[in-house]
């Protein structure tokens, strides 16, 4: 696996415990924005893999979408999964009557960790990611 792959996979970690953390105090809306982050950075791990960059979230979305799910080079849902997460993100960050809750959030936390166990998995077995 290439260094900046490895990075966002610590990136993804990182995130994916924060959100942990802000579940286990009830705080579902942060919860759903760094579990979103976690499966974005993740994404991105598996982007960099390929030699392809994105700066705005839009881009990386599309990208992976083309590259990884399309293909069924990684299974479709994490996909899905993103992009429910980024609509989950936007409407905990700009909605002032959010509607998310534990449970929705928990799974989103699940959805993440499963995409990062994929991803690392991936990662650690495809000769193009390495170096």
């Amino acid at each position: 696996m290439n260094e900046e792959s490895a990075a966002y996979l610590r990136k993804a970690e990182k995130a994916l415990r924060a959100a942990e953390i802000l579940l286990r105090e009830q705080d579902a809306e942060s919860a759903a924005g760094r579990a979103y982050y976690a499966m974005l950075h993740t994404a991105q791990a598996l982007l960099r893999s390929k030699g392809l960059r994105y700066r705005k979230h839009s881009g990386a979305h599309a990208a992976f979408g083309e590259h990884f799910a399309k293909t069924s080079v990684v299974d479709p849902k994490y996909h899905r999964w993103m992009l429910a997460g980024f609509n989950n993100r936007l409407t905990s960050a700009y909605e002032i009557d959010s509607t998310l809750d534990v449970e929705t959030v928990s799974v989103m936390l699940a959805q993440a960790h499963e995409f990062l166990v994929a991803a690392r998995d991936y990662l650690s077995r495809s000769p193009e990611s390495a170096g």
